[in-house]
């Protein structure tokens, strides 16, 4: 009954909203399909290589459903505007299912709530709204544990060298979102750094983590932040950074400063040039998450709730579908299971 009323009021939403779908031009029908299934994909940005490997993903699998998919993107990352534009023009199309990568977690949330109101199924990818609950399903890296993983590997490391590390950790912005907080506090509890609250970066008391300076996730920001810290201690040993753009701009910045050799940098993401640099001795560790993966289990799970109303359960124990994380390291650590850089290369981003 539930999924026969939804069905209904997406049917008149598609009716009502005939001109809006007709004016807006922010998408593509990135695969065509018989028309009996709808499927859209927004994503943060159209340039950042996760959300193109994503969109892949997504075009892979509504081929293999015979299912049209249209795909918009924010102009920015950041831009919300954009991706309600998105949205109600999806809601006017009649869509069956959106996948969404929120750019604001709640500001998002009011046209989310649209969409269900006229019987569409969302799914966020890779970053949850706020309330995580916005949503019929969220698919999505264990981020908390990724940190994990990378933390972990660094505390094995040094401490088989009887070395005490000395951390600079690299953030993603002072917004402090889902994704920045879980991975930051999943590093240090792999490092074994008591952290206060799970939920806020920067209120641990530890004299190990030298400081904590932003990024924006990219490479300029990375070596700018690096920079800082050096400035605050020249005498760092271990950076780990939001992601791998930020790593390599870190890595400049100890490169410039003649350091890079002494310092040991850790990460997230898993892109292939990401692995490059874990190949090349850059990174040391990395911990690889699959958005390819992501978009198409979310294209498989609209497909399913246009066949009979199922929506997807959250792993046990977490509030959302969990995607799969892998340690990438060409230093193996005793007692923790990772795959080296080649596996890692013909797998980055799957």
């Amino acid at each position: 009954m539930k999924h026969a009323l939804r069905r209904t009021r997406r049917v008149l939403a598609a009716a009502v909203g005939l001109g809006l779908a007709a004016a807006l031009t922010a998408c593509s029908d990135d695969a065509a399909g018989d028309g009996s299934v709808l499927v859209g994909l927004i994503t943060k940005t159209e340039t950042n290589p996760f959300f193109v490997k994503m969109k892949e993903g997504a075009q892979e699998a509504a081929s293999e459903h015979g299912v049209t998919l249209q795909s918009f993107a924010g102009d920015y990352d950041g831009d919300n505007a954009t991706q309600v534009q998105a949205v109600e023009n999806l809601i006017a199309s009649g869509a069956d299912g959106i996948l969404i990568t929120p750019n604001d977690s709640a500001a998002i949330v009011p046209v989310l709530e649209q969409a269900a109101a006229a019987g569409i199924m969302v799914i966020a990818l890779d970053t949850p709204t706020e309330p995580a609950d916005a949503v019929d399903a969220t698919f999505a890296t264990d981020n908390f544990l990724a940190g994990e993983l990378i933390g972990e590997w660094a505390q094995k490391r040094f401490e088989a060298e009887g070395v005490e590390p000395r951390v600079a950790m690299l953030d993603l912005n002072p917004n402090q979102i889902a994704v920045d907080v879980a991975r930051n506090q999943g590093f240090l509890q792999g490092l074994g750094v008591d952290i206060a609250d799970e939920n806020q970066i920067g209120d641990e008391d530890d004299p190990r983590i030298v400081g904590h300076d932003v990024t924006d996730g990219a490479e300029e920001g990375g070596r700018t932040a690096m920079e800082n810290l050096l400035q605050r201690d020249p005498d760092l040993n271990l950076v780990y950074t939001i992601n791998e753009p930020a790593a390599a701009g870190a890595h400049e910045a100890l490169k410039a400063a003649g350091k890079a050799d002494d310092v040991v940098i850790v990460s997230v993401d898993g892109g292939c040039p990401g692995v490059e640099n874990v190949e090349s001795g850059v990174i040391g560790a990395t911990a690889m998450q699959f958005p390819l993966k992501m978009a198409s289990m979310g294209v498989d799970a609209v497909v399913e709730f246009a066949e009979s109303g199922q929506t997807p359960d959250p792993d046990t124990g977490l509030d959302f579908v969990d995607t799969g994380v892998e340690l990438i390291t060409d230093e193996d650590i005793e007692g923790l299971e990772s795959q080296d850089s080649a596996w890692g290369l013909e797998n980055c981003w799957g």
